[in-house]
């Protein structure tokens, strides 16, 4: 089939494309190879997708509206998997209007697109930081998703809600996934097992947030894909017993699904720090802060009905996902320390 995939030169979208790719399937990827990070690592993901027949790279903005149109006119995608979004709960805090541009306006533009050139299915990344400030654990896309503690939560939560718009006034299928916390090689270096590997492996201290105390269904990023991938061949189809008195945010009387991929078991961050340490062959010197804000104190996935609809669930333990990871990062920096 042919997939468009954005954020294709991001960590989830490079994984995602790499795997539609592994089984035949053309595969455009887009990306605008923004400075949020590090463009040469993003470069460096494009390069192995690049060396692989079925791949072509298109350098856009989601945002911009005619470019984007142009694309799904000329293309003919039969499904499209959007996972590029700018991403980060502190950055949103300092540069609140790149989440509605990106995300709000760069959902928008690719729902237009799939609504008038007869996508089949949308795939799309959502957060589990949409929870917010709900306590009841683990989450449940059947619970409601109504108090978002920062603006990235809240545009991927509006993005949701555009996409249940889409699917009931033009019964486009579509289905979000609930991230939660990915990590895994050629990650993000804005994201805590990057920054941490990179500061022990230099002898800098790390700053951990929440004394280390909250926990985190830290979530392999092959174990995401795979999800990923099975979800998209599932398209959705509205659902029978949806009942409008007591509606459930989780499915629809239209071709609309949301769920959670996550590992199901959460992790405390100091774990999760010894894990990388034990990997590294070095102790981290900490420096103990509190909370952030909107940081969300826990995480914890309900998977059931990822595995009652697609037969998956995420099982990589932290220590084989970590253990990768820092032998990616050895490699790609060339840290030869242990």
């Amino acid at each position: 089939m042919k997939v468009l995939v954005t954020g294709a030169a991001g960590f989830i979208g490079s994984f995602t494309a790499q795997r539609f790719l592994s089984r035949g399937d053309e595969v455009v990827g887009l990306d605008n190879l923004n400075d949020y990070y590090d463009v040469v690592l993003k470069i460096a993901r494009l390069a192995r997708l690049e060396r692989q027949s079925g791949f072509r790279f298109e350098r856009l903005d989601l945002a911009d509206e005619q470019a984007m149109s142009a694309l799904f006119a000329r293309e003919k995608f039969e499904f499209v998997v959007h996972l590029g979004a700018q991403a980060g709960v502190r950055y949103s805090l300092q540069n609140p209007h790149a989440y509605l541009s990106s995300n709000v306006v760069g959902t928008l533009n690719v729902l237009e697109g799939c609504r008038y050139h007869g996508v089949k299915h949308l795939v799309y990344a959502s957060t589990s930081s949409v929870y917010g400030a709900s306590t009841r654990m683990p989450f449940s896309e059947h619970e409601p998703a109504s108090h978002p503690l920062s603006l990235y939560a809240a545009s991927k939560r509006a993005t949701e809600l555009m996409a249940h718009n889409y699917s009931a006034l033009f019964k486009l299928p579509t289905t979000g996934l609930r991230f939660f916390t990915v990590y895994g090689p050629w990650g993000r270096p804005d994201m805590a097992l990057f920054s941490f590997a990179r500061a022990i492996a230099d002898g800098r201290p790390i700053e951990v947030f929440n004394h280390g105390h909250h926990m985190r269904d830290f979530t392999y990023v092959e174990d995401i894909v795979e999800g990923v991938v099975r979800v998209t061949d599932r398209v959705p189809e509205p659902d029978p017993d949806w009942d409008s008195n007591n509606p459930d945010p989780a499915s629809s009387s239209a071709p609309y699904r949301l769920y959670n991929i996550g590992s199901n078991r959460p992790i405390e961050l100091l774990r999760y720090i010894e894990v990388l340490e034990d990997c590294m062959g070095r102790k981290a010197e900490k420096i103990m802060r509190p909370q952030q804000l909107g940081d969300v104190p826990n995480t914890y996935a309900n998977v059931d009905e990822l595995i009652a609809d697609v037969g998956y669930k995420p099982d990589t333990p932290i220590e084989v996902g970590v253990r990768n990871f820092v032998e990616w990062f050895r490699e790609y920096y060339g840290y030869t320390t242990r």
